[in-house]
């Protein structure tokens, strides 16, 4: 396969595959031509490869950034912002499941908690179901945050060597 036919397939499938872990289509089409481009690309380059506007790509840019999946680099001469990924894969896998974590399970894990304190007698059976339900699904979501924590904080040597761990295990 030839370079650019792998790039085009890698930046297409990389698209398909952020809409899996909360991203638009267009935003991780972004993040996969950063992630294999050598240099970094201005915005202009990032148009005129994916054939898209200049407010999409602006748009989804800025949300690289804040997802701290892209930074700002300065090319000296140039006027032009430039944007580049994060390399390392390690890193970016961390950040995103920082960035889920942080818009989605921690929003839930919240509202369970006021869930969990809701009125009425407990010996209800109503009151009773429910609490038990919204206590059964909040002690999962506690598991999944700090089994997460530990995902973020973890090193790659002691994830890999504990996943494999695992499937010794099994």
């Amino acid at each position: 396969m030839k370079l650019s036919d792998a790039k085009l397939q890698f930046v297409a499938s990389w698209g398909a595959f952020g809409t899996h872990w909360g991203i638009n289509r267009t935003m991780a089409q972004i993040h996969a031509l950063l992630l294999v481009s050598p240099e970094p690309l201005c915005a202009d380059d990032i148009m005129e490869q994916l054939n898209i506007s200049r407010g999409n790509a602006n748009m989804n840019i800025r949300e690289l950034i804040d997802w701290a999946l892209v930074e700002r680099v300065i090319v000296p001469g140039e006027r032009k912002e430039f944007f580049a990924a994060e390399k390392d894969i390690w890193k970016v896998v961390r950040q995103i499941v920082k960035e889920r974590k942080k818009r989605e399970l921690d929003p839930m894990l919240k509202l369970l908690g006021q869930l969990s304190d809701v009125e009425g007698d407990r010996r209800d059976k109503e009151v009773k179901t429910f609490t038990e339900t919204i206590n059964n699904i909040k002690r999962v979501g506690e598991q999944a945050d700090k089994t997460l924590e530990t995902l973020i904080k973890a090193d790659e040597n002691w994830f890999l060597g504990s996943l494999m761990k695992i499937f010794k295990a099994g």
